[in-house]
């Protein structure tokens, strides 16, 4: 039976042996490191937990179904993902990373994959013209991310899958804020799909992971050589967690994208709001491209104001979102991304970036939409009486 992926949120993880066996409606945790082997000359389909472990196949397997590929990895956090990912490629590799990129993955391309060998350009991935001009003879990879961090910007992903194919070279692409439940960048032609599953898969605030998801049979074999080799695994505990995050995926990001839709429209409207950037709305530059490549806007938007100053009075007035890195949870999480998620990219990239002192990210949780409204409210109004007074 075809089922709609709302219900394969539920239902991929329980299609192993346990359950037929059992009758269990949730995957067992199995917290062993090793497993006793039956015969001298033939080992059974586990042997030790960083090569294969029964509740992370569960996850591995789920993860592969909601993104229609073939192969799911997971890992211990969202760049061991993608770090594992990079490493099949060799010295002498050229890559292009689009320029509105995870600082976490600025940093590993800049300062550790260039130890390898392994060189890179940034480029506008919104501009395919711009990313046609940064391919090499020597490039490998195209790195997407869509709505990228922070910024929401996006990408036309057939168009740089086409660029890339022309090419001869792979497409990545972190697909983090989407979720397979929105965005299924398989289906458009990527070849390696990854998640902080951190975030909205996780949902909960409470695990680190990464997930990798290819659907080539042969790329699948050579990322989990690497996933092997690295031993960056998740182990049973978080996979059962994650699993479990996973149920509950469409309930929760259902609710956060609404709120955000209408958290957006009233800051679009506001008087101390520069700038709101989310897909959603018909101003956002990628509006249409990204109606045409996703179902949903997402829960992830980002808005400038003014300068530092009111920055910093807003951040300590709102009282409901709590201030801190990451996204994905069910509370509201608000971020400063030139001190957190961006921290490690240099501010004069930051900038030219438009990753500004006055940018600040939200993703949106499950609160009453109302309440948070009615907080940001309260906190505008306090950072512009402090910015009077400040003035006078």
């Amino acid at each position: 039976m075809n089922e709609n992926i709302e219900t394969s949120l539920i239902t991929a993880s329980t299609r192993g042996d346990y359950e037929q066996k059992t009758g269990a409606v949730n995957v067992p945790i199995y917290l062993s490191s090793t497993f006793d082997q039956e015969h001298f000359d033939s080992f059974g389909p586990y042997d030790y937990s960083r090569s294969g472990n029964p509740t992370r196949d569960a996850l591995e397997k789920t993860i592969a179904e909601l993104e229609g590929g073939t192969r799911g990895f997971a890992f211990s956090s969202g760049i061991a993902a993608i770090a594992s990912a990079f490493m099949i490629l060799e010295a002498g590799d050229h890559i292009v990373v689009t320029s509105e990129v995870y600082g976490g993955t600025y940093r590993f391309v800049t300062q550790v994959l260039t130890k390898f060998g392994i060189e890179h350009t940034f480029a506008d991935f919104s501009d395919l013209a711009s990313v046609e001009a940064a391919i090499r003879p020597n490039t490998k990879v195209l790195y997407i991310e869509t709505p990228a961090n922070p910024l929401l910007g996006i990408t036309d992903i057939e168009g740089v899958v086409a660029i890339a194919k022309a090419n001869g070279a792979l497409t990545f692409l972190d697909n983090t804020f989407m979720t397979p439940l929105y965005q299924r960048p398989l289906d458009l032609g990527v070849d390696v799909v990854l998640h902080s599953a951190t975030k909205f898969l996780g949902g909960h605030s409470d695990i680190i992971a990464g997930l990798a998801v290819t659907k080539d049979v042969e790329l699948g074999n050579r990322i989990y050589f690497m996933q092997n080799s690295f031993g960056a695994i998740l182990g049973a505990q978080d996979s059962f967690s994650l699993i479990q995050g996973i149920k509950t995926l469409n309930a929760r990001l259902t609710q956060s994208t609404a709120s955000a839709s209408k958290l957006a429209h009233y800051l679009e409207a506001h008087e101390l709001v520069e700038e709101v950037h989310f897909p959603g709305l018909k101003s956002h530059p990628g509006h249409d491209i990204h109606a045409k490549q996703a179902k949903s806007a997402g829960a992830v938007l980002s808005f400038t104001l003014p300068n530092r100053e009111i920055t910093k009075a807003f951040v300590e007035h709102v009282q409901i979102p709590i201030f801190a890195v990451s996204l994905g949870g069910v509370e509201s999480i608000l971020s400063y991304p030139a001190t957190m998620s961006h921290a490690a990219i240099p501010k004069e990239e930051r900038e030219k970036r438009g990753i500004t002192d006055g940018l600040l990210r939200f993703s949106v949780g499950l609160e009453n939409i109302d309440d948070l409204i009615a907080d940001f409210e309260q906190a505008f109004s306090k950072a512009k009486e402090l910015t009077v007074v400040g003035n006078k």
